[in-house]
């Protein structure tokens, strides 16, 4: 495997882009109930594009590879992350397929419950990875989440891994990932409940805590205390700090602190992402 020089701040992001349709609730309803709902909102998520927001936003350069919909909502969509900073040349239209959405309720304590609906993320082949290679293997980090098809984020983990570049892998939303995947990562991000069905199969495991911060191995970073608004956000806040943190060279501790800071913030304002810029 080669090895490469580390603390360029190359990210690359291999992942989904989610139109959300958010509603408040009291609470979330239960099986068969009917909850009144106190306003809906409309906004802008997906695992992937909002880790490379954030990565983005943490000073890393930053990549997306992913599909949107042939409607107006993906068009809209790629003008607003290269806003961002984030680089769309590997976005691409799906024709005959919509941008994939996500329903989200969030309680009074900020609390969320999501359904994603794929659209184009599920369309997202090894063929786009293979379009991407000179963003994955130039990466210091490729970043992975699981709304998208397996063999995909497996292709670009062993693309990555053959060039160098450190592969990060957010089991999430979790769907039992194979081994080949699990092996090839350097680091799994996972929350407490992902980590007790993950069963110690990955080599190197960070465990978000919610509230009460971050553990990765023997290094313990404590969450600032905050009243949430709307946690959405706050894992891949935590995600896409933590890749450019490590893109940028910092060491375990540094990165998980940065990270906690991150996904702690995004607790503070609605939605998945933060507000445009523009």
């Amino acid at each position: 495997m080669p090895v490469k020089a580390r603390g360029a701040g190359r990210v690359c992001v291999v992942g989904s882009l989610n139109i959300d349709l958010a509603v408040r609730v009291r609470v979330h309803p239960g099986r068969g109930e009917t909850v009144l709902g106190s306003s809906l909102e409309r906004g802008r998520g997906g695992k992937g594009a909002n880790q490379a927001i954030a990565a983005a936003r943490a000073g890393a350069r930053t990549t997306l590879v992913g599909r949107v919909g042939e409607d107006g909502q993906g068009r809209d969509y790629r003008a607003t992350l290269q806003a961002r900073g984030v680089g769309c040349d590997h976005v691409r239209t799906t024709a005959g397929e919509v941008t994939g959405h996500a329903l989200i309720t969030v309680d009074d304590g900020g609390e969320n419950s999501i359904v994603v609906i794929p659209g184009a993320n599920a369309r997202l082949a090894p063929s786009d990875i293979d379009r991407a290679s000179a963003s994955i293997t130039d990466a210091d980090i490729l970043l992975l989440q699981l709304e998208i098809p397996e063999p995909t984020a497996l292709h670009a983990a062993r693309l990555a891994a053959a060039a160098g570049t450190r592969v990060l892998l957010n089991a999430s939303p979790w769907t039992a990932p194979c081994d080949a995947l699990l092996g090839l990562a350097d680091l799994v991000v996972v929350n407490e409940h992902e980590d007790l069905l993950l069963a110690g199969r990955g080599r190197s495991v960070c465990v978000t805590l919610g509230a009460k911060g971050a553990r990765w191995g023997e290094v313990m970073v404590a969450a600032p205390p905050i009243d949430p608004i709307d946690t959405t956000g706050a894992g891949d806040a935590f995600a896409g700090t933590l890749a450019a943190a490590l893109a940028c060279g910092a060491d375990s501790r540094a990165a998980l602190e940065a990270a906690v800071t991150a996904g702690a913030e995004a607790c503070m304002w609605s939605g998945a992402q933060p507000a445009s810029p523009c």
